[in-house]
């Protein structure tokens, strides 16, 4: 069971942790933000796609900033885009850069279907996420295995805003491009500890 902490969890939270633990954790537990230029161009791309509310097109109606949740899950949210297909939502996440290895992202869009499956009562199979400077749009099927894992990483986000964990670095290529380096200190932090296991281990009989 998902242990509820005073608030929802934010569906970006499961992107950040998915990415990186100690992230999420500058973000959402130490509310700590620094905009970079990746981080510019990702909000200049989704104020683009919420200019328009709710339109049909081609017979497809859709809905733009819709807030969505899921109270099991304590989740909540707003949907770049969905598209309805009939009755059936179908999501669309916006992302600034190009298509790139790794599934921070399709968390976070499953983590969409799960709401939606949730406010509708119907199933929601598939999704997208568009990326703006490729141009590319790439269709997600929403497996069993992948909706475990949004399961186990909202566990993981509740418990570390509940107890208020900070994560320690992973200091890997993931934080050339993190707007929030400076406040992590990955380097830093890392040099720390390790000098720190190298004492203890140094008494070691």
């Amino acid at each position: 069971m998902i242990p509820e902490p005073s608030d929802p969890i934010m569906l970006s939270a499961l992107e950040h942790y998915a990415y990186c633990p100690r992230q999420c954790a500058l973000i959402h537990v130490e509310q700590v933000w620094s905009e970079n230029v990746y981080t510019m161009r990702g909000r200049d791309v989704h104020e683009r796609v919420h200019d328009d509310s709710s339109h049909e097109q081609a017979g497809v109606r859709l809905e733009r900033s819709l807030p969505i949740w899921n109270r099991r899950l304590n989740l909540t949210g707003k949907a770049d885009l969905v598209e309805f297909h009939g009755d059936c939502p179908f999501p669309v996440e916006y992302k600034s850069g190009r298509q790139r290895k790794g599934n921070p992202e399709t968390i976070q869009l499953c983590a969409q279907a799960l709401c939606l499956e949730e406010m509708f009562g119907v199933p929601v199979e598939k999704g997208a996420i568009f990326w703006h400077a490729s141009r590319e749009r790439c269709e997600i099927a929403f497996t069993d295995a992948m909706r475990r894992q949004v399961e186990e990483v909202a566990l993981q986000v509740a418990e570390m805003l509940e107890r208020r964990i900070m994560p320690a670095p992973v200091n890997d290529k993931r934080c050339e491009g993190c707007s929030l380096r400076e406040s992590c200190l990955p380097a830093v932090v890392a040099d720390k500890a390790r000098s720190r296991k190298a004492a203890r281990e140094l008494f070691v009989i």
